[in-house]
């Protein structure tokens, strides 16, 4: 049996990207900012955790080498284990986002330079603005700004409460998102106002509209729901996962998957409200999984919920829950079976602003039968999806090279 799981730590960069300074990102690096902050007493609280940062099952499958590879540092792991193997990849495509990262995930990176909305306020066009108001059929907008998500709601929710205008704003990514309340507003009333949205904003090459739905009748207690849903402009070419289902595989798509990709090569969505949840969620699909199969899991809340509210501690806590479970994920695997743990881009907690960071991402797991190793420093993500074609029967693609021949096969 051949099936592959790629399992996203959604933003948990390892920094070292060779082209950072670009960016304004020189020195930033996720994975060895926590684990320093952790070292050094930083990110103890009462109740959630404490003392050096503490992820053995990832040391264990190559963390800790996976980021030397990137950045040169050193960082505790323990022995190889059999099967397993460790490495870093550098981004090709333009850009620090989701659609980016994913998208040369599998196979294809973006070529082309994605549409930012200016740090301004207003941030929107006019001509966009307006044709937001009248063919989405909406009183007005609120926001049109750069805004941190929890931040904007806090700021405008009642108002939006009072007027019935949506919360609309952006950031340096390339994004335009949409918040509004599920009850006042309604929830497929604000699925259908992106639509709208998301059509008006395709010449313009923004990749993603986002509805963030929220709950509460005060600043105080203004919530965001598991409602969130991605509107994303559609791969220009086929992606791995395209590929797959054309000859009659399977790919489970856990998390936001479905949604980056448009929805395209998916052949099931399960979603779920927080880390925890879609960890059951995958190893579900993992159970799921036939012959040819690909699982692919997006593990969101460590951007969301601590990479972009700059939070330290919680990402550390969230890092260590993870690691937890990742034997649960283990115990899943048969002979031929191949497991990447990886991630999209960088999110630094300890950096300036509340924006992604273009940094290295680290490629490590296990992989059923073969020795495993070092596969190096990795020239573009593409590898990882080229990769796993090669472990499932697939032909070549255009992007990317498999490291599975490093891999070697046991005696």
């Amino acid at each position: 049996m051949a099936r592959a799981f790629i399992f996203v730590l959604d933003s948990f960069g390892i920094g070292g990207a060779s082209d950072a300074e670009a960016y304004g990102d020189a020195g930033a690096d996720t994975f060895g900012h926590i684990a320093e902050a952790c070292a050094a007493g930083k990110a103890d609280q009462e109740g959630l955790r404490s003392g050096p940062l503490a992820v053995p099952n990832m040391a264990a499958l190559g963390l800790g080498r996976a980021a030397r590879t990137a950045t040169g540092l050193s960082f505790p792991g323990a022995p190889a284990a059999p099967a397993t193997f460790h490495g870093a990849a550098q981004e090709v495509s333009s850009g620090k986002d989701t659609p980016s990262g994913h998208w040369e995930i599998a196979a294809l990176p973006v070529r082309f330079d994605w549409g930012y909305f200016p740090d301004t306020i207003p941030a929107f066009p006019t001509s966009l603005t307006e044709a937001m108001i009248r063919e989405g059929k909406v009183p007005g907008i609120l926001a049109n700004r750069h805004a941190p998500g929890t931040g904007v709601i806090e700021d405008f929710g009642e108002e939006h409460i009072r007027t019935g205008m949506p919360i609309c704003y952006t950031s340096v990514d390339s994004v335009l998102q949409i918040a509004a309340h599920e009850e006042h507003f309604g929830l497929e009333r604000l699925y259908e106002f992106c639509k709208v949205v998301r059509r008006l904003v395709d010449p313009l090459k923004i990749g993603r509209v986002i509805a963030r739905p929220f709950v509460g009748e005060t600043r105080a207690t203004f919530k965001r729901t598991p409602n969130r849903r991605d509107f994303a402009v559609p791969p220009p070419e086929p992606t791995l996962l395209d590929r797959l289902t054309a000859r009659g595989s399977r790919v489970l798509a856990v998390g936001k998957i479905g949604d980056i990709f448009a929805h395209r090569g998916i052949s099931d969505v399960r979603k779920a409200p927080n880390n925890m949840a879609m960890f059951d969620k995958a190893l579900t699909a993992m159970d799921d999984a036939g012959d040819g199969d690909l699982v692919f899991a997006n593990f969101v809340d460590f951007d969301t919920e601590f990479g972009h509210r700059r939070d330290v501690t919680g990402y550390a806590a969230a890092l260590e829950a993870f690691d937890k479970r990742v034997p649960e994920a283990l115990a899943k695997l048969k002979p031929g079976d191949l497991l990447i743990l990886t991630a999209d881009h960088g999110n630094d907690p300890t950096w300036r602003g509340t924006d992604h960071t273009r940094e290295r991402i680290p490629v490590f797991g296990v992989a059923q039968g073969l020795k495993g190793g070092d596969i190096g420093l990795r020239l573009t993500f593409a590898d990882i999806g080229e990769t796993v074609a090669e472990h499932l029967g697939l032909p070549a693609g255009h992007y990317g090279t498999s490291f599975l021949p490093r891999l070697g096969a046991n005696a």
